[in-house]
């Protein structure tokens, strides 16, 4: 007997489908959705049988959307974005002292949740949910308070909480390797490149080939390629030796202090973009989200930062220290 065309496969497999495609890795929906991988591995073949279509290209650690997988998530995103406006309305206001906020992935984990031990310290009362996504999200349907948005300057909305730079950077055991030695731009030849790809297949605002571009070396090849969706696991990479990243300051400047990376040469690029701090009109009242908002801004405008040249100097010190050491 033929299927039903209108019927639609349970709700549970396109939500698992949605925060896959999001995050272009089962382990990471399976850790959002509190499952195992192998479940969620399951539940989207199961859609895909479903449905008589692939979804992904499984490539060798690393996933890819298809067209229909692309079809398939701007729908569901949509989708469950209407459904959470619609809870949130029908939930009324929080009976707790809660502050929402959402961000990018990378601005999560390599700046706002280091110095959330601060602001929790400070309000004791106070409960923070950090939305990390890429998706743009609207604040006053879906009940959000504060939003930090990446955007282009001059084209942003709210207030801005500071610009960026970017500049090289790898570990001090990859600089430290005399057979591949990564004294200047050149030498990016010999090593591998972390670079980044968005699974909406938008435009990469900062990528190694805009970099090389500014540099006048838009024809470097290096020795090889790995690529991210997300930034903070490009820069977590980068940490571990497997390759030089570009790092966008302020964001790794705890990362750079505490000697986890290095920049191995002068090479800053300034930034068109910047991070801008968003809250919502109908929340801007609450004594929490005020309270947030302006911790944010404090810590923007407190942050301590390294020049990027003396940064950069500094590190050739010490590889040239290194060097008379042997």
């Amino acid at each position: 007997m033929a299927k039903d065309p209108n019927r639609l496969p349970p709700l549970d497999l396109f939500v698992a489908f949605e925060a896959a495609a999001r995050h272009l890795s089962f382990t990471r929906a399976a850790s959002e959705r509190y499952l195992t991988q192998s479940a969620v591995s399951r539940q989207i073949k199961a859609l895909e049988q479903d449905l008589g279509v692939a979804l992904f290209r499984r490539r060798h650690r690393s996933l890819e959307l298809t067209e229909q997988g692309r079809t398939l998530l701007k729908a569901c995103t949509s989708a469950l974005d209407t459904l959470r406006a619609a809870v949130t309305q029908l939930r009324g206001p929080p009976r707790t002292r809660t502050v929402t906020v959402t961000t990018t992935p990378g601005f999560a984990s390599l700046w706002l949740i280091p110095r959330l031990p601060s602001f929790t310290a400070r309000h004791p009362g106070v409960n923070v949910h950090v939305d990390a996504a890429f998706a743009r999200r609207d604040l006053e349907a879906e009940g959000i308070d504060i939003a930090v948005r990446y955007d282009a300057v001059g084209r942003a909305e709210g207030q801005r909480l500071f610009g960026e730079e970017i500049v090289p950077v790898c570990s001090p055991k990859l600089l430290a390797d005399r057979r591949r030695p990564l004294a200047s731009p050149e030498d990016l030849r010999r090593h591998t490149l972390l670079s980044l790809s968005d699974p909406m297949r938008r435009p990469v605002p900062v990528d190694w080939p805009i970099w090389l571009e500014v540099m006048r070396l838009p024809d470097l090849e290096p020795a090889a390629t790995l690529v991210f969706s997300d930034y903070d696991d490009a820069i977590h990479a980068a940490v571990d030796g497997h390759g030089v990243a570009l790092g966008r300051r302020p964001l790794v400047d705890a990362l750079l202090a505490s000697k986890r990376l290095v920049m191995p040469f002068a090479g800053v690029q300034p930034s068109t973009r910047a991070f801008f701090l968003l809250v919502n009109a109908q929340r801007r009242t609450h004594p929490a989200v005020q309270a947030f908002a302006d911790w944010l801004l404090k810590e923007a405008d407190q942050g301590v930062r390294t020049p990027p040249a003396k940064a950069a100097t500094e590190s050739r010190r010490q590889r040239r220290g290194r060097g008379r050491a042997k």
